[in-house]
């Protein structure tokens, strides 16, 4: 059968940037058509993005563009196998830069380059012309400042983008689903009303679009569900064949595992209504979905169905929140609760003595964090073992910056004002991003596809 293989290399803005290598070795050495993807971008993601680049015109785009592409690129054209991926966040046009100049150093000054620009609709969301998604009626974002707002943009463009002869394409907020149906889409030439084929290339996308998850990352629990070498867990790659097969599995010789419950766990990832999983190019319905192990690290995916796209295009904004300010210190030793404890009550007096308009909070790290509420309940009520050593998290919400500044210092103060043996202080100040959806007609989203060489685009 006609069998497209296609890889991920990323599955989040921060992923292994070593990850592609073997999937790439993977592709070429099975041969045959195949491309990979690569999905760096969540909401916040693409909100830090545009902060980046009010502050920078160049940048605002994926910060691990060049390392991800560095050791794979030269041997993906070398074998013409295209590499997608939704690096461009907030500034697609410097992405595509950035990519020209890699390629230039490269020697590669033919590779061609597409650039899919249009899913920014901040205008809109400022005007109050979208409305907002059922989910998020509730939120009044009327005293944040708005940053952004981009459309999650479906696979037509970036297949315009391949059929143009694009090497590498370059997107900004594209939906997950998209970065696999457009490859697949296009190499088999499938129509954006054949709702069944898209709905396997939908299901494909969302299997793979968080890279080592399907293939035992974060499904992998010591003791209860061990997987082979987690240090050197290979990322999925997807078997695609004309007739509409699907098999998931993974680069030979690498680490985690591909079994009926890691594409389990994965398929139901982030799905709302197994029945109606809503994506820009069609919805997904996996109610009759069945697995099936055909070998080792290889599940076949059956029973996937589709069903007509929306008429709108989910649209995430994002908004200037408040401040978060944090600060830790360790205690360690004998009686190292008590001092714990009596460290955490000083931190919050001091917040109400220097009158600081925060919102605070105190974890007991090797006591109580994950589960404790802001009072602190399990922590003040703790009656367990003596903690040989407990790190003291402070963390404060503030309207301004300097307040979340001036309360996170204190943890710094500790070092001389503090218990005996408290030490480590580190603190820090960041941004809170504060979003929300709002829908639009998917007609008011033009996108722009153009394509050029590295030479042209660098000139």
């Amino acid at each position: 059968m006609n069998t497209f293989h296609l890889g991920n290399g990323a599955g989040f803005s921060g992923d292994r940037v070593d990850a592609p290598i073997p999937v790439l070795r993977s592709l070429i050495a099975r041969g045959g058509p195949a491309a990979m993807f690569f999905e760096t971008l969540g909401e916040r993601t693409v909100a830090l993005a545009h902060l980046e680049k009010r502050a920078n015109p160049t940048r605002g785009y994926e910060p691990m563009l060049e390392r991800l592409l560095d050791p794979i690129l030269v041997d993906a054209h070398a074998h013409r196998i295209p590499l997608l991926g939704n690096w461009g966040a907030a500034n697609p046009p410097a992405a595509a830069l950035a990519v020209a100049r890699l390629a230039l150093a490269k020697g590669l000054p033919d590779l061609r380059i597409g650039l899919v620009e249009g899913d920014e609709v901040t205008p809109a969301v400022a005007g109050g012309q979208l409305p907002v998604h059922e989910a998020d009626a509730g939120l009044d974002m009327g005293a944040w400042s708005l940053i952004a707002a981009n459309a999650y943009i479906g696979a037509e463009p970036l297949v315009e983008a391949l059929a143009q002869g694009a090497d590498v394409v370059v997107a900004g907020r594209t939906s997950d689903p998209a970065l696999a149906i457009a490859p697949l889409a296009h190499h088999f030439g499938w129509r954006f009303d054949d709702w069944e084929r898209l709905a396997l290339g939908a299901a494909t996308g969302h299997l793979l679009e968080c890279g080592s998850q399907v293939t035992g990352g974060v499904f992998w629990d010591p003791g209860f569900k061990d997987i082979p070498d987690p240090a050197n867990i290979g990322f999925p790659i997807a078997e695609v064949t004309e007739a509409g097969g699907l098999v998931i599995t993974k680069p030979e010789g690498t680490g985690g595992i591909v079994d009926l419950r890691t594409v389990k766990e994965q398929l139901l990832y982030e799905l709302h209504d197994p029945a109606h999983y809503i994506t820009p190019d069609v919805v997904l319905d996996i109610t009759q979905c069945r697995l099936e192990q055909v070998g080792r690290d290889r599940v076949a995916v059956h029973g996937l169905r589709g069903a007509p796209r929306p008429d709108t295009l989910k649209v995430t904004a994002s908004f200037e929140g408040s401040w978060l300010g944090e600060g830790e210190v360790s205690v360690a030793g004998p009686n190292a609760l008590a001092r714990a404890r009596a460290t955490a009550d000083v931190l919050l007096r001091r917040m109400k003595l220097r009158g600081l308009d925060v919102r605070a909070r105190v974890d007991l790290i090797g006591v109580a964090s994950v589960h404790d509420d802001d009072g602190g309940s399990l922590w003040r009520g703790y009656v367990g073992p003596e903690p040989q050593d407990i790190r003291i998290r402070l963390a404060v919400e503030a309207r301004t910056r300097d307040d979340a500044d001036q309360a996170s210092r204190e943890v710094l103060a500790l070092l001389c004002c503090g218990t005996a043996g408290t030490g480590g202080a580190r603190w820090r100040v960041t941004p809170r991003i504060l979003t929300r959806s709002h829908l639009v007609l998917r007609e008011r989203v033009p996108t722009r596809v153009t394509t050029r060489t590295a030479k042209e685009i660098a000139a």
